[in-house]
């Protein structure tokens, strides 16, 4: 056991075991299959990634190629299977109209037929000699949903056990599918259940199809008694980063709105792949959860990647600032609310991960509960395994406090603005430090603040404890002034802006165009929302930025497909509708010549592009070799991103890890055509920077 004082905890064989029925003793035969599925993940694991992948010129595929190819009848029976299903689900979408909540079933039907279609589509039957057999069990499930919602019924929705479910993706109107271990215990009367979400470890061959045929018969890592289990797909192998982590609190809403789930008792875990997820959702979310449980995986980018894949990055400064989206340890502080068990096999290389968060709280006065697994690799150790649980079971069980005294919060960006009561509204520069240390106390609020030019505080219906006759007096780095009292519901909100030489107590903290939570950038912040692809119809300006242009935008759309699981809506400039402007970021390509939309526009934006050339600034780059790529308030409706000519813009090379999964572009770049495109660029990056708080080129 661990020394006097010492957070971590290494479980030697005189360790007390704890067991629970529904954790299987190691031994028995559940716990061997729980163990041999541990390996095989560890296994799939190392054959993803290392050392041979460091090479940019010599990039393997992702999804891989299937080991052999589909036989001919094979292919022909699960088209028509998939045809046949598809025009069921054809049937319903009419049959449905007039019965809004079972047409909102229909996704739960069309994950069936997804995994078939795209399995065939894009030629991702990896292993025929057993998907086969899988399709046929998926087509059958899905005329079998079928069928009853034609009958006006759903027994799924009341399964309890190992149920497979769909949702409706915001993002691109793709159906997006998600596991659910409902507990035997759930009922049509009774409270609200706990929901511990699991994120699952990489698997480059997790298609819809392998996804939805595990989690039809694995109940997973852990099942916890009387909980619910989330297990998202996370829009397949991307450590639940971009729209894979828009994907799990997408997939949390849909489960709310059918299944009684307790708020303040979400637990976020993960392994492997799955604990880098279960890490940088805790320091990015620490108001969601009520406990993290994070096992192996990778918590930054530039130390993991030289002690697992010995790779030494060499970052331009755009990006090592990017860096700060996902780098956890800038985040570490935010843990102070949220109780947080770590675990690492004693010898498993990504044990690095837990360490690098270990010495980051530490430096904030913080010690991580850290569990070691004695003699292990990359898998769980059985009476560690036992350990966590405990400490995870009793921190569900008290539940989130919704208004804890202190709260303590760090941010690089404003796409990460808020813990708890405390909203960051405004930054002094994205991708520096902006941090807030708040405090309740009798009738008062202290703030100290740095990098930070606005706030909002803001305490929930019934929770403010303050006097409700009197102001609330707030002292914001040790000046002091009086807030507004609290409502007579004991509610409480005030807004706070450093300006005119100080702070101030202000109405709103909205004053013209200004980054702000959902519109700061970079470029891949686009792709967290609703997007349309806009495809131009006119002529460009040269030969070779139509060719460029068309090229990148096959790519994206190609891409979106294979890294993100989605379908990119795409229309022609002259089809885009009033409602989509309303409503979506719009992914402008071509020219200002060639694209209807962009030529709109083109006067609006802070990058000039006409045939004499691009212009940044004082900068000047000839138009017959140089586009601009950048993202935008959209000047036709500044709610919104328009984004010039790149999808997400990390690249073929970093699907390889992980952790190299992070934008690659700030919000803007020139790109000289003329330099060829690579597996980590779409050509040579001439300049590239940020745009201020005001959305203004920095001077």
């Amino acid at each position: 056991m661990a020394a006097k004082g010492d957070s971590r905890m290494t479980l030697g064989k005189h360790a007390v075991e704890w067991y629970h029925p529904l954790h299987p003793d190691p031994l028995s035969e559940a716990g061997m299959r729980s163990a041999l599925a541990t390996l095989l993940m560890a296994t799939a694991l190392l054959r993803a990634d290392g050392p041979a992948d460091n090479a940019a010129d010599r990039v393997r595929r992702v999804p891989p190629p299937p080991k052999a190819p589909l036989a001919a009848a094979d292919r022909a029976e699960l088209q028509k299977g998939a045809d046949d299903l598809g025009r069921e689900i054809d049937g319903l979408k009419v049959s449905l109209k007039g019965k809004p909540g079972m047409l909102a079933l229909l996704p739960d039907v069309q994950i069936f037929h997804n995994a078939i279609r795209y399995a065939l589509a894009y030629d991702e039957i990896f292993d025929p000699v057993k998907e086969v057999l899988v399709a046929r069990r998926h087509l059958q499930s899905g005329l079998e949903r079928a069928a009853a919602l034609k009958d006006g019924k759903a027994p799924w929705t009341t399964q309890t056990g190992l149920v497979v479910r769909g949702y409706l993706s915001k993002i691109d109107g793709s159906v997006q599918p998600y596991g659910l271990v409902v507990p035997a215990s759930y009922g049509p009367a009774g409270g609200a259940h706990r929901l511990d979400v699991w994120c699952h470890g990489r698997g480059e061959t997790l298609s819809e199809l392998d996804f939805l045929r595990d989690r039809q018969s694995n109940p997973g890592e852990f099942t916890p008694a009387h909980a619910f289990v989330l297990h998202p797909y996370g829009r397949y192998c991307n450590a639940n980063k971009l729209a894979g982590e828009i994907d799990c609190f997408e997939a949390m809403e849909h489960i709310k709105k059918h299944y009684r789930i307790d708020d303040s008792r979400i637990v976020m875990r993960g392994f492997s792949m799955g604990g880098a997820a279960c890490w940088q959702f805790a320091v990015h979310y620490p108001d969601v959860w009520c406990a993290a449980a994070p096992g192996a995986g990778f918590s930054e980018t530039a130390e993991f990647l030289n002690v697992f894949q010995n790779e030494k990055v060499q970052p331009t400064d755009y990006e090592r600032k990017l860096w700060h989206i996902y780098d956890c340890p800038d985040y570490a502080v935010n843990l102070f609310n949220l109780p947080t068990v770590a675990y690492s096999g004693e010898i498993d290389k990504q044990k690095q991960a837990a360490d690098v968060m270990e010495k980051a709280l530490k430096a904030e006065g913080i010690d991580l509960v850290h569990i070691i697994g004695p003699k292990t690799g990359h898998s769980y150790h059985p009476i560690a395994k036992r350990e966590v649980n405990r400490r995870i079971d009793a921190i569900a069980a008290k539940g989130r406090d919704a208004v804890p005294s202190q709260v303590k919060f760090q941010t690089y960006t404003l796409r990460y603005d808020r813990s708890f009561w405390v909203t960051v509204e405004g930054m002094e520069e994205h991708w520096a430090r902006a941090r807030v240390e708040a405090e309740l106390r009798q009738q008062s609020v202290a703030i100290t603040t740095s990098g930070v030019t606005a706030l909002t505080l803001s305490i929930p219906a019934g929770h403010a404890s303050f006097d409700i006759t009197k102001p609330v007096a707030i002292s914001i780095n040790n000046t002091p002034f009086d807030g507004p009292k609290p409502g007579s519901d004991r509610s409480w909100t005030v807004r706070l802006a450093n300006a005119r030489g100080g702070w101030h107590v202000v109405e709103s903290v909205d004053s013209g165009l200004h980054k702000r939570h959902g519109l700061q950038g970079p470029i891949d912040d686009a792709f967290l929302d609703s997007f349309v692809m806009v495809k131009p119809t006119g002529q460009p300006m040269n030969a070779a930025i139509g060719k460029w242009a068309d090229a990148e935008m096959a790519h994206a759309v190609t891409h979106w497909r294979q890294q993100y699981r989605g379908e990119a809506q795409v229309r022609l400039d002259s089809e885009v509708s009033d409602a989509e402007i309303a409503h979506s970021n719009l992914v402008l390509w071509g020219d200002p010549s060639s694209n209807a939309i962009l030529k709109r526009i083109a006067d609006k934006l802070p990058i000039r592009w006409t045939a004499d050339g691009v212009v940044v600034g004082g900068q000047k780059y000839d138009a017959a070799t140089h586009v601009p790529v950048l993202i935008f308030p959209n000047p036709l409706n500044p709610e919104r991103y328009v984004v010039v000519n790149s999808g997400f813009t990390f690249r073929e090379y970093d699907y390889l890890n992980n952790a190299r999964q992070v934008p690659k572009l700030p919000d803007y770049a020139v790109i000289d055509m003329t330099s060829p495109v690579t597996s980590r660029a779409p050509g040579k990056v001439v300049s590239a920077g940020f745009f201020d708080e005001k959305w203004e080129l920095k001077k």
